[in-house]
């Protein structure tokens, strides 16, 4: 009698611990921000996002040689970046994207967004470094040359093929179509960056500032010190940002017939992909 009243319980009590997991595991889906795990989940960092397009020369410049030296300056401590690779992209009644810098760059902005899809946490620096390099390719007249990044980055090309080669990549485009369209005030060029819901407008270039100045935690990193001087005044008053502006990219309209799908890229080869400029949505 013992024996069963034993096993009784054993069972009761295994019931309400596969009960409990259960509760605990939906309790964690139905709470999963995508959002947060892009940019961490840190409430007392800066939010820095760049809305930007490929092969922008203006938004190469600005993440090569300025958004870059937050991973060296340690500014990126207190920052959570984000990333939209959408930019001046139209998309037409006809349901195709026409891209400012052609075909190419609808391109790229595909796999830039599938790199930040693959190594989300842009702080951890692995997207980052991509899209860094790729974006030196262009001021380098080089673009063409991108899939050489995974290898000098030592990064694994095949999630950012398969996430491209399967349509996902086209998905996270009009993601973020719609998150730009959405913009307030909407931009008016890129590179367009917005500190803390705050669009810095022509004076994105002294976004280290802002961010300094934004930041309201304890831990204010050496960065800042040195940017307290002029932290409440613009260094670029009297120059012109420079930028690609949206009323430039309206006027578009079709620039290249549609193509065949493109290939898969792969890091041992050097064929040049190529997206076709109709794309369906």
């Amino acid at each position: 009698m013992t024996s069963h009243k034993v096993v009784y319980a054993s069972l009761i009590i295994y019931a309400l611990i596969i009960f409990i997991s259960h509760s605990q595991a939906s309790s964690i889906d139905d709470n999963v921000d995508f959002k947060k795990i892009e940019s961490g989940n840190d409430p007392s960092k800066v939010e820095l996002s760049l809305y930007y397009e490929t092969l922008c020369p203006y938004c190469a410049n600005f993440i090569v040689n300025n958004l870059a030296k937050i991973f060296e300056n340690g500014l990126i401590s207190i920052i959570n970046l984000r990333l939209v690779p959408w930019g001046n992209t139209n998309l037409k009644d006809n349901s195709t994207w026409v891209c400012q810098h052609g075909p190419d760059e609808c391109l790229l902005n595909t796999v830039e967004a599938c790199a930040i899809r693959v190594w989300p946490d842009l702080g951890a620096h692995f997207s980052f470094r991509f899209i860094k390099c790729v974006e030196h390719l262009h001021l380098e007249n080089k673009h063409n040359e991108w899939e050489s990044c995974f290898g000098t980055q030592g990064l694994n090309s095949k999630p950012v093929v398969d996430c491209y080669n399967s349509g996902l990549g086209f998905q996270l485009e009009r993601n973020y179509a719609d998150e730009t369209a959405h913009l307030n005030p909407p931009h008016r060029f890129v590179p367009w960056v917005i500190v803390d819901n705050q669009p810095l407008q022509d004076d994105y270039q002294n976004f280290a500032a802002n961010v300094c100045r934004a930041y309201k935690g304890s831990s204010r990193p050496s960065a800042c010190k040195s940017l307290s001087v002029g932290i409440n005044s613009s260094n670029n008053e009297n120059s012109v940002a420079q930028v690609s502006y949206t009323s430039e990219a309206k006027n578009l309209t079709s620039m290249a017939p549609a193509q065949k799908k493109p290939e898969s890229p792969t890091t041992s080869s050097t064929k040049r992909m190529k997206m076709k400029m109709e794309i369906s949505v």
